[in-house]
């Protein structure tokens, strides 16, 4: 294994090709299934947990979350998707994988522990240090769950991930219900983390019914560790530019605008993770092992985005149009402040969209090397524009995020000519989306500010206008029409892929 090349074999044979795509396409449906379950959870506990707790509450625990997070890319070492990634993974790499992340896990719980005064120093908040304490937990837990999580997704069995992942969700949110509604304030959001952490791990330990053997020097673990370093440092700077906005408002605007501001963000992240997770976990083994028939790989790849930008795009184009009643009536009338946040984070959840399969080259490909001279040269653009922006306050931070998203996603495209992957069609996917629902969503706008009297009555008719433009341009645009016909076709492209 190389630092540049780590890569999956393709099956050989046409039977071993039908037996991948027909496990891809059962688990694109699998999959898929259990991300509506996560997303009806975790849309169910904004609603609610947004009606019991303040807007600092949710920012006590966004500014510590956007420090320790950074954390979880420590720890998970870029193993996760060293070992999905990788053409053979003998049993002890496996359990070597196991105990490096579960080492890493442990190191980091005892270092954020010994760092929580040291996080409430920096923004002046007293309360973050037992906050911090209390989530040095969940590192450990990840790190013992990483390699258990990589087996179920190196081995396809998707169901079980799907599972186990909604059953944590659903106990963790139970808890943060239970305890918010006791009073207990920002510590219901605390417990809801750590439980839910806490209880995937003992699932994943029962789904995969493996157990590590002990650490052993001669397996060979230098292809696996430089590939999961490159990745890596690549998850790092990705971490930091993606967390700068959260750093910058809790520290100089305090927790009540962070709490506005993670809210807006936080619905902006719940349809694009809750979709892009399980897409990547299907589509990154898939493209690995059809990475030497180019053929192929582009046709799984396109259609992926595809699938990926329709869904995600189309969500983000209404939410933006229709943000006002959505929150207020979503979340309650003290969240307003946070509407022109979302809209103009909204645009930043589009272009991000759209550079999804950008990554999913990268990766499947085994160019994390690459990968990270990309990242760091678009980051630090994307980090100096935050930084600048924050001079305008909120809004200039979510104005400069969105435009560093959207500079990221074109710079991704020309850096990747060249790789075998089908740059041009990935561009056209992505425009041709962003057009079409973006007309979309201004005529669901302009609808219900014309003709809508009251909130509901003005999301009734956006909702009408959206599905009456979406027709219409199915109607006039034939290239838009044939993507949204090839992905009511997904189970049988994905057998052909």
């Amino acid at each position: 294994m190389t630092a540049e090349s780590v890569s999956a074999a393709s099956p050989p044979g046409p039977v071993a090709d039908k037996r991948l795509g027909t496990t891809a396409a059962r688990g694109a449906l699998v999959t898929m299934g259990g991300q509506g379950g996560k997303i009806l959870l975790q849309f169910g506990g904004i609603i609610v947990l947004a009606r019991l707790l303040s807007p600092a509450d949710y920012g006590l625990l966004a500014m510590v979350m956007a420090i320790v997070g950074v954390g979880e890319v420590l720890r998970d070492f870029g193993l996760s998707s060293a070992a999905v990634q990788a053409r053979q993974l003998t049993a002890q790499q496996r359990s070597n994988l196991f105990w490096i992340n579960s080492l890493i896990g442990l190191l980091l719980a005892g270092v954020v522990y010994a760092c929580a005064p040291l996080i409430a120093a920096f923004y002046r908040e007293p309360l973050l240090q037992p906050i911090a304490q209390a989530l040095a937990l969940t590192f450990l837990f990840n790190g013992l769950a990483t390699q258990y999580r990589a087996q179920l997704n190196r081995e396809m069995r998707f169901g079980r991930l799907a599972g186990v992942e909604v059953i944590g969700q659903a106990v963790g949110l139970t808890t943060g219900v239970v305890l918010a509604l006791r009073g207990y304030g920002y510590w219901a959001l605390v417990a809801q983390q750590v439980g839910q952490i806490g209880l995937t791990l003992l699932l994943l330990v029962a789904a995969t019914g493996w157990r590590p053997g002990l650490p052993r020097r001669n397996a060979d673990m230098q292809g696996l560790l430089r590939f999961g370093w490159n990745l890596m440092n690549t998850q790092l700077i990705t971490y930091f530019s993606r967390n700068v906005d959260a750093l910058i408002i809790g520290h100089r605007f305090g927790a009540e605008v962070l709490g506005l501001y993670n809210r807006a963000y936080q619905l902006l992240m719940l349809p694009l993770n809750q979709i892009n997770a399980p897409a990547t976990t299907i589509a990154l083994p898939v493209l690995s092992r059809l990475n030497q028939d180019e053929a192929r790989y582009g046709r799984f790849l396109l259609h992926g985005q595809s699938v990926l930008l329709h869904l995600i795009v189309a969500a983000f184009a209404f939410g933006c149009a229709q943000a006002e009643p959505l929150i207020v009536l979503v979340l309650g009338q003290q969240w307003a402040p946070a509407v022109p946040v979302f809209q103009i984070l909204a645009f930043a959840g589009v272009f991000q969209t759209a550079a999804y399969a950008s990554y999913w080259v990268f990766v499947s490909k085994g160019l994390t090397g690459s990968h990270f001279r990309f990242t760091l040269s678009s980051r630090l653009v994307l980090i100096a524009l935050v930084v600048t922006g924050s001079m305008w306050g909120v809004h200039g931070v979510a104005t400069a995020f969105a435009c560093g998203m959207a500079l990221s996603w074109m710079w991704g495209l020309l850096w990747l000519r060249g790789s075998g992957a089908p740059v041009k069609g990935m561009f056209g996917n992505g425009l041709r989306v962003i057009v079409a629902y973006g007309l979309c969503g201004v005529a669901s706008a302009l609808a219900s500010w014309q003709w809508g009297e009251g909130l509901p009555m003005r999301l009734a008719i956006g909702v009408a206008a959206m599905l009456l433009a979406f027709l219409l341009i199915n109607a006039l645009w034939p290239a838009f029409r044939r993507n949204v016909l090839a992905i009511l076709q997904s189970r049988a492209l994905l057998r052909s892929a």
